[in-house]
């Protein structure tokens, strides 16, 4: 059996009957391990994101049993497989639909870098229309691969500030793609 990892608690100070600490990073310890992903899957990586959620790999353990396919009800965009330049507006659409905070997640040489597919009609990674905050690579990637990407994310999610969404960097990048 392998030793389950409890969770350290943020950060602060800490006596006899109490503890302190930011409201930044208690904020960011709960909403890190209650994320929301939305599968946009397109092809074979789609597959393999069913294999990660199986009981084998187990990806609710992660804090993430719940997928939602609405995007108004999601915080991470997990963007799986070969994007068409066709699909593209369809997937910024869905993108502006979440709610802030969000962030995204490239599933596979296809979402990252167009993969194998150097043709005119395939985006040629979907950083090209919405910011990714993390890329996993494979063609397609393991289950393992897909799980350390979202601890990634989880990672981001916990150590942002709830100031950095407003700063003036942060809209500047959305800015660059032409989201206001």
């Amino acid at each position: 059996m392998s030793e389950i990892k409890i969770v350290e608690a943020p950060p602060g100070i800490e006596g006899n009957g109490f503890f302190a600490t930011s409201l930044d990073k208690a904020i960011g310890l709960a909403r890190s391990h209650s994320l929301w992903p939305l599968p946009f899957a397109t092809s074979c990586c789609g597959i393999e994101f069913m294999a990660t959620m199986g009981s084998h790999y187990d990806f609710g353990r992660f804090g993430s049993e719940r997928l939602s396919f609405s995007p108004r009800q999601a915080d991470v965009l997990m963007v799986m497989g070969t994007i068409a330049k066709k699909m593209g507006p369809v997937l910024k659409q869905v993108y502006l639909q979440m709610a802030e905070p969000r962030w995204v997640m490239a599933v596979g040489a296809c979402a990252s870098s167009g993969g194998i597919f150097d043709t005119y009609s395939v985006l040629q990674g979907i950083d090209e229309i919405i910011p990714v905050d993390v890329y996993v690579p494979g063609c397609p990637p393991r289950p393992e691969a897909i799980l350390d990407g979202f601890q990634r994310i989880q990672d981001l999610v916990k150590n942002e500030s709830g100031r950095r969404r407003h700063s003036p960097e942060y809209k500047e990048l959305l800015a660059g793609y032409g989201i206001l």
